[in-house]
């Protein structure tokens, strides 16, 4: 026996059901859809139909709104800075490359979450005012 020679068994694979071809399918004129009703025409249903009742989703209170203008900001402690080097310049990118934030981050806040000590030279979107005095008490910049 070859592989080009192998066949189902007998009656393993049946014709699929083509229904809506005319008397002569073999399927009588109404094509196994019986006498009128919903069922019997040619179109289906829409999705979430719900035969005439007022649909889950229409009558389901609405709430609120949400703002298109919201700003997302990641979030970074001081404290995390520590792992950058002296004199080192803390961006976007940078911040990123150390896996402090998430890659495709837009817009950074640093907070004053714990001690710094290292120089370093931030440019970032905001800073809070606390994390902004314990960067310079540990003689960094702002930008």
């Amino acid at each position: 026996m070859k592989l080009n020679e192998l066949k189902p068994n007998k009656g393993a694979r049946k014709r699929k059901k083509r229904i809506g071809f005319g008397i002569g399918s073999g399927h009588g004129k109404t094509s196994t859809k019986g006498n009128k009703g919903q069922n019997a025409r040619k179109h289906g249903n829409k999705v979430g139909f719900e035969g005439g009742q007022m649909p889950l989703v229409r009558r389901t209170p609405k709430r609120g709104f949400t703002n298109i203008f919201k700003k997302e900001y990641e979030i970074v402690n001081i404290v995390d800075l520590n792992r950058f080097e002296n004199g080192e310049v803390v961006d976007i990118n940078t911040l990123i490359a150390k896996r402090l934030i998430r890659n495709g981050a837009k817009m950074v806040k640093i907070l004053g979450n714990g001690e710094l000590k290292k120089k370093l030279i931030i440019k970032v979107n905001k800073i809070s005012k606390q994390a902004i005095e314990k960067i310079k008490a540990a003689s960094g910049e702002v930008k």
